[in-house]
């Protein structure tokens, strides 16, 4: 028995209408699509066959309470969640409700963790003939394209989210600023927050977006909020208070990170002049959240330096040209003699050049230090005392980290 496919049954822009049509015609019957709580979703043509359930059902968006009852009555709801069963329902005389097949519409655990969830029904109402012999089977595939279908509705994003999207600088066409700042009822001037958060450590983003949502709302009624990809985006519009929004940072990643056993990271970039900046504000939130992974909270302010030496040591890493061969050198007397000239050297640099406070902290005699820096002095070719020489093996030395660890 040929089983009924995906495209068999649908093309690719087919709505739940759509494709109850489609299954009455090659199931035999009248379909209707439900919601966990049996609310109509979608239903197929009926004719004179149609029983008072489908009728009131449909006129009503909601079957009668007494029929669905009994179907508690019988288990089927039960069924309906636990298992992908295609169940045969029997005919109720006394409702004058006509035999049925149903089929629960789930959707599946995916690898983020999130958990299976019963998204709907689908009834398939027996008329004057009986149902074709495969039935069974497409209810059971018309059951995974529901599934798709309803999931594709569920995350598609509102005109208001990709609007406030659109704001963030995350979908293409521009925006009109001042008939956004209508819309999502926001002052258009004056400096704004806008604070980023790695979403590395959590595993279902919606429900962290809408907790987000929640928590900044409480803070600011006028807060924005969005979720792109791994990342979430809230904007304060006319704060400027960086301190404030920091601690208000803080205190989110601290309690949801004790909470909910969760990995998050946050950037701020406050003030933001206006709403014309959001976008670039955005970009700058993720640059630091790039590169400074390890923070759980900070701002653009405080991060600055990192960032900008991260991206210098980036573009560098992807210049082989601009790689010194000659720290190669004091890699390998390293290994040969069991020496920690690097170590030593390193530490010199990070001391500026105070051999006393490098000699302490490497636990050896400054005369000890001394000798080793010549020694590199020697293996490298450069002059330690000369400003050039000194940031360039800085550079190099930190690239090398960067790299290798």
């Amino acid at each position: 028995m040929k089983v009924a496919t995906e495209e068999d049954l649908l093309g690719t822009d087919t709505d739940l209408f759509g494709l109850a049509q489609m299954v009455a015609q090659s199931a035999g019957g009248m379909v209707s699509i439900e919601d966990p709580q049996s609310h109509v979703l979608a239903y197929s043509a009926s004719d004179q066959a149609a029983d008072q359930m489908r009728v009131l059902s449909i006129l009503g968006r909601e079957g009668p309470r007494e029929y669905l009852q009994v179907l508690r009555k019988w288990g089927v709801f039960d069924r309906l969640r636990r298992s992908d069963e295609v169940i045969d329902v029997p005919a109720h005389e006394e409702l004058r409700i006509k035999r049925r097949l149903a089929v629960g519409i789930h959707r599946p655990a995916d690898e983020s963790g999130v958990a299976p969830r019963l998204l709907g029904s689908i009834w398939l109402q027996q008329g004057d003939r009986p149902f074709k012999p495969d039935a069974a089977e497409i209810l059971r595939g018309a059951a995974a394209i529901a599934a798709r279908i309803i999931s594709r509705s569920l995350a598609a994003p509102s005109a208001e989210a990709m609007l406030v999207q659109r704001l963030f600088g995350a979908r293409q066409g521009g925006i009109d600023i001042a008939g956004a700042a209508s819309t999502l009822n926001i002052p258009m001037t004056g400096p704004a927050a806008v604070i980023g958060f790695a979403l590395t450590g959590v595993g279902d983003h919606s429900s962290f977006g809408n907790l987000l949502r929640l928590r900044a709302s409480s803070f600011r009624p006028d807060a924005v909020t969005t979720l792109l990809g791994d990342r979430a985006y809230v904007l304060f519009p006319q704060y400027q208070s960086s301190r404030a929004v920091t601690q208000w940072a803080r205190q989110l990643v601290e309690q949801l990170e004790a909470k909910r056993s969760v990995n998050l990271c946050a950037a701020i970039a406050c003030p933001v002049a206006d709403l014309t900046k959001v976008a670039a504000a955005r970009g700058e939130v993720d640059r630091v959240l790039d590169s400074n992974p390890d923070r759980k909270v900070t701002t653009l302010a405080e991060s600055r330096t990192s960032v900008l030496l991260g991206e210098i040591l980036d573009l560098v890493a992807g210049r082989p040209d601009l790689h010194d061969p000659r720290l190669q050198a004091l890699f390998e007397y390293d290994r040969k003699h069991s020496a920690n000239l690097r170590e030593s050297v390193e530490i010199y640099l990070r001391a500026h050049g105070d051999v006393r406070n490098a000699a302490n902290a490497l636990c050896v005699h400054p005369n000890t230090l001394r000798y080793r820096v010549r020694r590199v002095e020697n293996i490298l070719g450069i002059d330690l005392g000369d400003p050039g020489d000194r940031l360039l093996l800085e550079l190099q030395l930190a690239l090398h980290r960067r790299l290798y660890g």
